[in-house]
Formats: structure tokens, sequence, C-alpha cells
């Protein structure tokens, strides 16, 4: 490791960036005017993310996740797309109880096969479409309340309120990641991707 800091500080170790490769195994769009998605073939991406996606848009609404706002304060919008991978949805329905969970129940808009831990990617990590689109991982996604009662609606749990509330819980680190659009273009199903994971540290102060 390259010696960055004075002997007398505790030394940070930098683990080195890497590639990964990957695969959109699936694609989803949302109405305007609800979060589900619905598979589709492609997904245009412009700047402000999907065309026609409900969270599509240069920026968005604070909530729950930004205590630090009043919410509804306006806010660059970071997650203009939803990412998430198969194996880990399927633990979280295991956990649940279900016999799966659709990518579609959550908003999903976009499957990712072949990158390990999907939702441990940090955030930077950009994604290198083939055919030419960028997408750049903001953070991970939190699990919430509102996926999980969609969750429990769609999979016809007995109890729709315990599941609301089960969710959150039992898909802590496993959601996926969200992520906005550097480069746009077009995404197709089937379309290969260059997951490259950045430089990390632990910041300790």
């Amino acid at each position: 490791m390259l010696d960055l800091f004075p002997e007398a500080e505790k030394p940070v170790e930098i683990i080195p960036a890497k590639k990964l490769p990957a695969r959109a195994a699936a694609l989803y769009v949302a109405p305007a005017d609800h979060f589900q998605t619905r598979p589709v073939d492609e997904l245009r991406l412009g700047f402000d993310g999907i065309s026609g996606d409900f969270h599509a848009g240069p920026t968005r609404r604070s909530g729950g996740r930004e205590p630090w706002y009043p919410r509804g304060t306006e806010m660059r919008n970071e997650r203009q797309l939803s990412i998430v991978a198969a194996d880990e949805l399927a633990i979280v329905a295991e956990r649940m109880g279900l016999a799966q969970i659709k990518p579609e129940w959550i908003g999903a808009n976009l499957v990712i096969e072949g990158v390990p831990q999907l939702s441990m990617l940090p955030a930077g990590t950009l994604l290198f479409f083939r055919d030419g689109v960028t997408l750049k991982v903001d953070a991970q996604n939190g699990p919430c309340r509102i996926a999980g009662r969609s969750i429990a609606e769609n999979a016809g749990m007995a109890d729709i309120e315990a599941g609301a509330l089960l969710f959150p819980k039992m898909a802590k680190r496993l959601r996926g990641v969200v992520a906005w659009v550097e480069k746009p273009g077009t995404i197709r199903v089937g379309e290969e991707i260059s997951a490259r994971v950045p430089e990390q540290w632990i910041y300790q102060a």
C-alpha cells in the first residue's frame, strides 16, 4: 500500500479498484403514477433517468431517508434507477416465508447477474453497458414499508401490515442499490456490463 500518511497517524488500508463482468438479466419501468414496475425489453435513458418512469427527473422530493431536510424539500435525484439481484431477493423471500419476491413488486428497474453481493457495491461504482450507457451507483437502497406492503399484497400474505413491517427487517443490505445516469442511451435485456468498483477505504477520523 502506498504510504500517504505520516507514521504517527493510524494508516488507512486502501483496497484496490476492480472490474467485474455482469449482465442485464431483466429490465423494468414504472408508470408515471405508481412505483411498481413492469417488464420491458429495453430502457431509454436520458440525464433525467428512464423516460416516463415514476422516478425520472433531475430532482426529487426528500422523504424519510433524508431527516436532515424538511420532508418534501426539492433535492438532486440520485435515485433514478433501482437495481437488484435475483439471488438476494431469493434470500429475502425465504426469510419472509414466501415462494418469491418479484423485482417489479418493489419497483426495481434493473436485475443484474454476475456481481456477488450486489447490495454491497460501494458508492461511486460505475456500470458500463456494452452499447454505451453508464450508470453510477449512489448508495445502498434501504428497504421500506411501502415496498413491504407491495410485497405482502402481491404475495397474498394474510397479514398485510405484518408483511409491510417484516420486509425492512429481512431485507436490510439485500435490497440492491440506487443509481443515476452518467451517460445516456438505451439498455437492452441481456446486455453485457462491466462493473468498475472504485478504490475503497474505511474513513476513521
